[in-house]
């Protein structure tokens, strides 16, 4: 069976779907997110010009850092989510990568167009060029090590380095946890892929599919561009602040109301959180919710999941209906669904 994710056709299961879960939960699961959008960029004023037009620090990242980010337009909307990498070329240059929203390359590109004026800044979509494996659970690590034959350190998230698998498949090795679990995402030329991945499945990494990420993303608050949010969003809404905001970096698109949002209301109108539908069935995405007939959000993402016992959603909540127990409604085609709001992240994450 296959889903569609921004165009592209994944496995949405190798094999049981509690199976693949399982591994995620309690050894390793192994996704293959190779869509992920992927730039390339070169030049000694790269690390300047992105972090002088997205709300984090990235002029401070040192070789083998990373750091989450986001581009805005002038009223904070967020326009693009960007993962950002400092790294080294096989040519010895240092380099920007950026992973970005699945079928987004192209437009971020554009974007980052409009704002160079005379920086020595080279960009390049490599999408097509580079595979993307993801390795997700509490036995990722030793599932690496295994796989690579050698040790790896102790990694903070965004922190990457080079290992080789086999003989000669050099990959970029990120430690990364979108999905709630310990994760690594490894990155490889594409004729490198097949065996790389052979290797993680003989390690005892378990292939999984697109249901099973979706349902440990959705658990884990991984808001999605296109599905949790648009570039209509303000980007404090979001909730990614902590870690993708820099409030001492200086002057960047959006600054303005995002330190407005901090520093005068305390708080932004609407919060993204997770929701327990209490319930048999998922509420879909889109549907409005309410109480006492008021309208006080939205519905962006839903599964079911054994964790809670009960259908989980992701939402935007007004700001004095997110109190932990708080019942909402939701408009569904089959009538109201009682919610209940379960904070954020919806589901803990672990270690």
């Amino acid at each position: 069976m296959f889903g569609e994710y921004a165009g592209y056709a994944l496995p949405a299961r190798y094999q049981n779907p509690a199976a693949e879960y399982r591994a995620a939960l309690e050894g390793a699961a192994i996704f293959d997110y190779s869509y992920a959008a992927k730039l390339e960029l070169t030049g000694p004023d790269a690390p300047g010009f992105v972090h002088n037009i997205s709300t984090n620090d990235v002029k401070s990242l040192p070789l083998g850092g990373g750091c989450e980010t986001y581009f805005c337009d002038a009223r904070a909307r967020a326009l693009f989510v960007a993962w950002v990498y400092h790294i080294r070329l096989a040519d010895r240059r240092n380099a920007l990568w950026l992973e970005t929203t699945p079928g987004r390359g192209p437009a971020l590109i554009k974007h980052l167009d409009k704002f160079l004026i005379s920086e020595a800044v080279e960009m390049a979509d490599v999408t097509e060029q580079f595979a993307q494996i993801h390795v997700a659970g509490p036995n990722a690590k030793a599932i690496l090590e295994s796989a690579i034959a050698d040790s790896l350190p102790n990694l903070a998230e965004f922190q990457h380095m080079e290992r080789t698998f086999g003989a000669s498949a050099t990959c970029m090795l990120r430690r990364r946890d979108p999905l709630g679990v310990p994760g690594y995402d490894i990155v490889c030329l594409n004729e490198r892929a097949e065996g790389v991945w052979r290797m993680l499945a003989a390690a005892g990494g378990v292939p999984a599919g697109l249901d099973t990420y979706e349902q440990l993303r959705i658990e884990a608050g991984s808001p999605v561009q296109g599905v949790d949010f648009d570039d209509t969003r303000f980007v404090m809404e979001v909730g990614r602040a902590p870690r993708a905001v820099s409030y001492s970096k200086g002057c960047f698109p959006g600054q303005e109301p995002i330190v407005m949002a901090r520093d005068r209301a305390g708080r932004v109108n609407r919060s993204f959180l997770g929701l327990k539908v209490l319930g048999d069935v998922p509420v879909p995405a889109g549907a409005k919710l309410t109480r006492d007939g008021q309208d006080v959000g939205v519905v962006t993402s839903s599964t079911p999941t054994s964790r809670l016992s009960a259908p989980l959603a992701l939402g935007y909540v007004h700001w004095k209906h997110i109190d932990v127990g708080t019942r909402l409604e939701a408009e569904t085609p089959m009538g109201p669904q009682a919610v209940e709001v379960v904070g954020y992240p919806p589901v803990p994450a672990l270690s």
